[in-house]
């Protein structure tokens, strides 16, 4: 059988919370009980939102919380030049065009024209090209983003945990961003890019990300990178206000709960109760949540995190 490969890919973007830290460990679980080969990278591209050793302290609790992987981490920021190619085959093909248009030219348009998602605005097509009208070189140096071409049609596929899946893109957000202002390629892009060269085959990560799944499937056929991978979607982690964990929750930080003195074999055992492994939080080792992991006992709905489990992790 072909060897299989997941990947765990923090983005220093911020410190990882209770949320992250469970869908890490289900995937680190899942692979070590399968046999598959763990990769790890560091999804370092989002510019300004980058915080000052971020990526460090998420190796750190990482290996911390008793998960490991194979092999040397792959930093996104240290080559730029898998991307630049995949660019070059998506303007090379008519898939890709400049658009220098902005934030709030697209609010304006978008917001006087149909579209079809309550979560982002579609984009309106105000610079694609026509069959009359062909793309126009993609410059340089100039401050343009760069989109994607979406078909009219929809993208199937099938989510290993939610079943069949069918996506209109155009539809749902239009033609998006591959390469943006900043001369960096879009989460879209570099997520595909990365998957297809680390030989990534399975990808676990929160539900969140379903709306993504179908854009990613589209550039791996338009960069003809052969079959993308498995995808598992697990439910998230909410809190009491039935809304997706943040900071208006309160300081649910892994970091700050180390920092309090919360053991990793509590946070572990908390976690073991979220996905269904143990009716009720006891201490454990990230190995023994892996000698207990099963897909089928991983709960369907998301996950609250409650005052309770709070009091538990500190003890109380």
């Amino acid at each position: 059988m072909p060897e299989r490969v997941t990947r765990l890919a923090p983005s220093p973007t911020g410190a990882l919370h209770l949320g992250n830290l469970r869908t890490f460990l289900i995937n680190w679980a899942a692979a070590r009980t399968d046999g598959w080969r763990i990769v790890l990278r560091i999804e370092d591209l989002d510019g300004p939102r980058i915080k000052p050793g971020a990526a460090d302290q998420a190796v750190d609790l990482l290996q911390w919380l008793g998960l490991d992987w194979d092999g040397e981490p792959l930093t996104q920021s240290h080559d730029l030049s898998p991307y630049i190619e995949a660019l070059s085959t998506l303007r090379d093909a008519g898939r890709a065009y400049p658009c220098p248009a902005t934030r709030r030219e697209i609010e304006a348009a978008a917001l006087s024209a149909p579209h079809g998602d309550e979560h982002e605005l579609r984009y309106p097509n105000l610079f694609r090209p026509t069959p009359a009208s062909p793309p126009p070189p993609i410059p340089d140096h100039a401050d343009t983003a760069v989109r994607f071409v979406v078909p009219d049609s929809p993208v199937h596929f099938t989510d290993e945990r939610l079943g069949p899946q069918a996506v209109d893109v155009q539809q749902q957000v239009g033609d998006f961003v591959v390469y943006t202002k900043a001369k960096l390629p879009a989460y879209q892009l570099a997520v595909v890019v990365d998957d297809a060269r680390q030989g990534v085959t399975d990808v676990v990560r929160g539900d969140d990300l379903l709306r993504s799944t179908a854009r990613q499937v589209l550039l791996y056929d338009a960069l003809h990178l052969g079959p993308p991978p498995r995808y598992h979607h697990l439910p998230l982690v909410l809190g009491p206000d039935g809304r997706r964990l943040a900071k208006r929750h309160g300081d649910t930080r892994a970091a700050t709960f180390r920092g309090r003195g919360v053991s990793a074999e509590r946070l572990v055992g908390l976690l073991a109760c979220w996905s269904g492994l143990i009716a009720k939080p006891i201490p454990m080792t990230a190995g023994d949540f892996a000698e207990r992991f099963a897909w089928d006992a991983l709960p369907s709905d998301p996950v609250t995190f409650t005052a309770d489990d709070e009091a538990w992790l500190c003890g109380r």
